[in-house]
């Protein structure tokens, strides 16, 4: 199934965050956020965070896959790693 999410806030070096609706509103929404927090000179708070809401909520909590989690876990530290060894320009 494709689903064309909609930007809800695009905040340069701060927060992105968007909607994914099912054709049939009210079934399953799910908002995704990321937000970075600066920490002090060279250090941030990176968190990225996931709302769901409609009426199949029960059934995708129950399902949220180890691969989900996994694919979650194996983007923060690709994140992680780019953010702390940027390639030089060239």
């Amino acid at each position: 199934m494709n689903v064309r999410p909609t930007v809800l806030k695009a905040e340069p070096n701060r927060e992105l965050r968007w909607l994914e609706r099912l054709p049939i509103r009210g079934l399953l929404d799910v908002e995704r956020i990321f937000t970075i927090e600066p920490l002090g000179a060279d250090h941030v708070r990176f968190t990225q965070r996931e709302i769901f809401t409609g009426l199949l909520v029960p059934l995708r909590a129950s399902h949220h896959s180890t691969d989900t989690r996994r694919g979650f876990k194996e983007m923060n530290q690709a994140l992680k790693l780019r953010a702390e060894h940027p390639r030089s320009a060239d």
